[in-house]
């Protein structure tokens, strides 16, 4: 098998995986009897920002699975992964508030597919800038501040969210985890 097609045979395993476990991330907070250590990694509520944790851990997980097996060999490996991973949430948001604005509310048939179209673009982004040429280094040193940020970034706003629609529980009218 060559080099291409192994790594989009793991692109396209990535996607089930990431689908599959973000789901899972779901209930997870819920199931563990609300667990502050599960807070950060799970969604706490039904804010639009706890959902985009569900394919921010999943996808940086599978990332560290990929690592072992393309690390060293496959092109722009830090950045196809970061940039792939940043454009999960990105994809989610943008495609969720536009189709709101048109329809008014959100329906759960479309926020699903949303999500599963946001993991395909992130990992088929990835796949193509693994098989590309190689980018600038900088490019990979920069990845994992990137990546920790957003990290960083998704566990402070589990417990201090601000205080805008993209934080809001629509269902209780709170924020993160103690809204």
């Amino acid at each position: 098998m060559t080099v291409k097609k192994s790594i989009l045979r793991w692109e396209l395993g990535g996607i089930v995986f990431i689908v599959v476990l973000g789901t899972l991330l779901h209930f997870v907070f819920e199931w563990s009897g609300r667990a502050i250590p599960i807070a950060p990694i799970a969604a706490v509520n039904e804010s639009v920002w706890e959902h985009l944790k569900l394919g921010f851990w999943p996808a940086l997980v599978y990332a560290a699975l990929e690592y072992s097996r393309f690390g060293k060999s496959a092109n722009n490996f830090l950045f196809a992964k970061t940039l792939g991973i940043y454009l999960i949430p990105i994809t989610i948001v943008v495609l969720y508030y536009a189709y709101t604005a048109v329809l008014g509310h959100g329906l759960l048939q479309v926020d699903t597919a949303i999500f599963i179209v946001a993991v395909i673009v992130g990992q088929l982004v990835s796949y193509r800038l693994l098989i590309a040429s190689p980018l600038p280094a900088r490019l990979n040193r920069f990845a994992p501040i990137a990546l920790a940020v957003l990290g960083i970034v998704f566990v402070l706003f589990t417990f201090y969210p601000p205080q805008s629609s993209l934080f809001r529980d629509p269902v209780t009218g709170g924020y993160g985890i103690v809204g």
